[in-house]
């Protein structure tokens, strides 16, 4: 059998446990968890069953035999966006997301070798957002942080959170853009789950677009960004923005380079469950700025994130499964991969 190394860089944490709401606010929407079937909890809110999840989202043991299965050697461990909290009150939220901070580092620190983390950090209150940032980053020894696609409607491209990206640009943190509350709900015809089936795509491509169009990747050009899904819709946007550009000069004064150029200094995960639609990617925004992700572990997780390389050179099988995410995380794991063996390898 081929060893590989692989790094999926798009797997979800729920914390066994969250502590009782201490705030100062009345009605807030705190989430707890409530026992459901074996090996399952319900993530409550409101009152009301979130979700179940599973102990895979806490248990690193677990964890470890689906990573042997999938011959993945390192998760990227990244909070289920619905715990990003958004809508609480800046100080609520970062209780919230030290908690879960907390809970992403034990997990990092107890098994260095198989997890790297990203945190969560109140960014409905920039100036919380950067101080939490600073905490994941020097204290708790995190990579980086998730955030969502938007912050109660306003994108993450958006003017207001440029500081907060000056800052994860000046730490070096990894940033990873996960669809969140997405716009065009009520246009969908069909059961809940298509939410996540077809409102994410659009919206991680309108959040990656944001990021060109606003100007944040141009004021922080040494920023390490992912999104999400493949980027979801935005390789399909890109030409378009593209001919925008080139054709309509006020697009022309807002945007100072080819769209194409910053595309191509984004990361994004190959969660597309298709290879011609993975080929496109590699297309789009070339072999070095594409990284294995799988949606670990809900349902909707791609069982066999590897099956995309199958025919690809060795060399760029090699940069997608690993070398493109040690360079987006940068140092984070570079420790755990000295002296092991390149993909392909046969011990």
């Amino acid at each position: 059998m081929r060893h590989f190394e692989a790094i999926d860089v798009h797997t979800h944490v729920v914390p066994r446990e969250f502590p009782p709401y201490r705030g100062r606010h009345a009605g807030v929407r705190w989430p707890s968890m409530a026992e459901a079937q074996p090996c399952h909890r319900h993530v409550m809110l409101d009152g009301a069953i979130y979700r179940t999840v599973s102990h895979q989202c806490w248990d690193a043991d677990v964890r470890g035999v689906d990573m042997e299965r999938m011959e993945i050697g390192m998760q990227v461990l990244s909070p289920m966006p619905e715990l990003l909290s958004y809508w609480l009150e800046g100080e609520d939220g970062q209780h919230l997301a030290r908690h879960v901070n907390e809970s992403i580092a034990a997990m990092v620190q107890a098994a260095p070798g198989r997890f790297a983390g990203l945190g969560m950090v109140p960014l409905q209150d920039v100036g919380r957002a950067i101080d939490e940032l600073d905490v994941l980053l020097h204290q708790l020894g995190l990579a980086g942080v998730e955030l969502g696609s938007n912050v109660q409607g306003v994108p993450v491209g958006d003017a207001r959170f440029l500081p907060f990206f000056q800052a994860a640009e000046r730490w070096g943190a990894a940033v990873f853009v996960h669809a969140l509350r997405p716009c065009g709900m009520d246009r969908l015809v069909g059961p809940p789950v298509l939410e996540q089936a077809l409102a994410f795509p659009g919206e991680v491509g309108l959040a990656a677009a944001s990021m060109i169009t606003g100007g944040t990747l141009a004021a922080c050009p040494d920023l390490r960004i992912a999104f999400s899904h493949g980027g979801g819709t935005f390789a399909l946007l890109l030409p378009r923005l593209r001919h925008a550009w080139k054709s309509f000069p006020m697009l022309k004064e807002a945007l100072a380079a080819d769209p194409l150029e910053a595309a191509r200094r984004m990361y994004y995960d190959a969660l597309v469950y298709d290879q011609t639609a993975f080929g496109f990617l590699l297309d789009s925004f070339g072999a070095e700025r594409l990284m294995l992700g799988s949606d670990y572990p809900f349902a909707i997780m791609e069982s066999h994130p590897l099956a995309c390389l199958a025919g690809l050179p060795e060399s760029t099988r090699t940069a997608i499964a690993r070398d493109n995410a040690l360079r987006w995380l940068r140092g984070a794991a570079t420790a755990q991969e000295r002296g092991k063996p390149s993909l392909g390898d046969t011990p």
